[in-house]
Parts: C-alpha cells; structure tokens; sequence
C-alpha cells in the first residue's frame, strides 16, 4: 500500500471519535511505511474500524 494511501486511512481514523482531541497523525513523518501501516492497523483496530484486506492482483493469462 502506498505511504499516501495510508495517511489517508490515517486521517480518516482521526476523525472518529475515539480519537477526537487526540493526535495520531504526526507521528507517521518519523514511521517506516512498514511501521505505519501498523500503526494505522492498530488505529483502526481501537477505533472499531474494519478493513477488507486486500485482494490479490488480478492474473491475466
């Protein structure tokens, strides 16, 4: 996943309640992209927020 796609999960993350007053989102300029992509699962995972893993790149033969 792009480092943009996950910022964007991350800010929608940010405007949920439970993270209301709470900022989440700073801490990705220092993150990997593979520490933030668990950051931003952890997020959503608090958050109640649930994500349909990603499918597989279509095959074409």
């Amino acid at each position: 996943m792009t480092r943009f796609a996950l910022l964007e999960r991350l800010k929608a993350v940010q405007r949920m309640p439970k993270y209301q007053g709470r900022d989440i989102t700073t801490i990705s300029a220092i993150l990997s992209n593979q520490a933030l992509e668990r950051h931003v699962e952890v997020c959503e995972q608090a958050a109640g927020v649930m994500i349909p893993p990603e499918e597989p790149p279509a095959r074409t033969n």
